[in-house]
This record gives C-alpha cells, structure tokens and sequence, in this order.
C-alpha cells in the first residue's frame, strides 16, 4: 500500500514538474524576451521587471511567500507543500532557462502572444490536475472555486486586466503593448477551462433495450454508475420495456457503449451532453451559503448568551 502511494506521489511531483517547465518556457522563450506583458504573477513580475529591471525570479518568488502562507491556511498543508515545490521549481526555471540562450525567433508579437498563452495554459492545467498550483493569482482561483462555483479562468480574467492595462503606463508602452498581453490573456484562459472543464465534462445516456435488466445491473456493477427505469412502449411494435436513464464522465461513454452493445447487439443508444451535473459522484454545489448559515448561528448562540 504505501509502495503504490509513494508512486502516485512521485508521479505527481514529476507531472508538476513537466507542468511548471511548459509554463516558464513559454514565458522566457515567447513573452518575456518580446516584452509582452501576460496575466498571473509572472505577468506582474514582468511588469515589474519592464520597469524597474527588477529579475523576474525575485519578484515572483517574494510575492509568492506571502500568498504561499495564506493558501496553506486556508487550503491545508498538502496544497502548501505542492505549490512550495511548484514556486521553487518556477523560481529557478525562470532564473536559469534564460541561459541556455532560447528565445523565439518569430518576429511577429501577436503569434508569440498566442503561442505563449496557449503553452502556458497547458502547463498550468497538467499542475492544477496534480493538485498544485504555481502560486500567485492561481492561489487566488483555487481558493474561490472551493467557495464558489467559478472557473478558474474566469478569476485569471479579472487579476490579468488589471495587471496587462497597468503597462499603459509604462514609459514607451503603448495601447498596442497592452492589446498583445490580452491576447495572451485570452489564449491562456481558454486553453486553461477548455481542459479543465472537459476533464469533468459528463453525458446523459438513454438506452432502449429489451435486456434492460442485464444493462442495467452491468452499469451499476461495472461503471459505479447509478441507472433510471422508466416505463416506456414501443409505439411501432406496440411493446412494452424499460427506458435506462445513465449520467456519466464523458471519458466512460465509449467503454459503456461497448459493453451495451455486448449485451444487446440491438440495443438503441442516445447520447446528449450533459452540463452542471451536482450530486453524489460528480460536483458539489459550491454556494457558501452553508458557511454563512454557521457564522449566523454562532452570532445567535453568543447573543443569546
């Protein structure tokens, strides 16, 4: 047992690895090096660095301290002790990447801009999917989606606005500069919650079948997955049977269509996206009413007393 949890750790450790390597080399190869201001707390580092030459490495690794502590109250010390080694990592990658002399010879800013967004953002989602974070305003996203039922990359579009529009009023920064950086934005996001979300998107399966019986009892024994059964009739052959109702991860829906069809070679398969699905086996609602409902309580209890 602990062979296997070891092994899952060092797999994680080595995912946030690679994770942490896309996303400071899209930075010292795509953006900084063509001074294009992106999101994040790197984003603010180099906004930082464009005006003051302040390194890049110190800036992100000074501001991450301070967030590191809050994100370790409030989301335990396993968040704390990945994001730890995720900011070492980003840290010296930033601070040592440079050397190795790889910077983008595509001259055009608004492909860099892209193609630096779209990098990062796969290699911050491989880190959010290891259960990790690089620090700075990814600390801030993990903490409202606990909360609140907010994508990720919708917290990254409000922080980055802020941060990119500040380049405006950089000496010999111009609109221009700013509207690269939003496209890097905008790449970054996107990428981000298109693989997020997809990694939790589910499906709503209908199954007509005269072995519903066997169908049924294979998904809830095979796939952990709960099956409906509705009286339903044929309205052709006049027959009546069961309808099966089944929510699944869209990463299941091919191996459960298989094994219906091993079943009932004649069996009749509808398959419709299904979004926002809360419940045992897929998410929570996130409201925090809860939480306010025990501070409430506890305000009664102390004026009662």
């Amino acid at each position: 047992m602990q062979k296997k949890f070891f092994a899952k750790e060092a797999v994680s450790y080595l995912l946030l690895f690679a994770g942490m390597l896309l996303y400071t080399f899209s930075w010292v190869y795509f953006l900084i090096p063509k001074e294009i201001a992106g999101g994040g707390l790197t984003g603010l580092a180099s906004v930082i660095f464009y005006a003051t030459g302040l390194p890049v490495p110190y800036t992100y690794f000074g501001i991450n301290v301070l967030l590191l502590v809050v994100g370790t109250i409030i989301m335990g010390k396993g968040f704390g002790f990945k994001t730890i080694f995720c900011v070492i990592c980003g840290t010296l990658m930033l601070e040592f990447l440079p050397m190795l002399g790889f910077v983008s010879t595509i001259e055009d800013s608004l492909i860099n801009a892209v193609l630096g967004g779209t990098l990062s953002g796969v290699g911050i989602s491989i880190v959010f999917l290891s259960g990790g974070s690089s620090g700075g305003t990814d600390i801030i996203a993990i903490i409202i989606s606990k909360y609140r039922e907010t994508s990720p990359g919708r917290v990254f579009l409000v922080c980055d606005l802020i941060i990119i529009g500040s380049v405006i009023f950089l000496p010999g920064k111009t609109l221009e500069n700013v509207i690269y950086g939003y496209i890097q934005m905008v790449s970054f996001s996107y990428i981000l919650d298109s693989i997020l979300t997809g990694n939790k998107q589910s499906v709503q399966i209908l199954i007509f079948s005269s072995k519903y019986a066997e169908i049924a009892d294979m998904i809830n024994t095979n796939f952990e997955r709960g099956v409906t059964a509705l009286n339903s009739i044929g309205w052709y052959s006049q027959q009546e049977g069961k309808l099966l109702i089944v929510v699944a991860r869209k990463s299941q829906l091919q191996a459960i269509a298989r094994a219906i069809k091993e079943k009932d070679e004649n069996a009749f398969i509808t398959v419709s996206p299904a979004t926002s699905v809360y419940g045992r086996g897929f998410e929570q609602i996130k409201s925090g009413f809860k939480k306010k409902d025990n501070e409430n309580k506890k305000q009664k209890d102390l004026i009662g007393a």
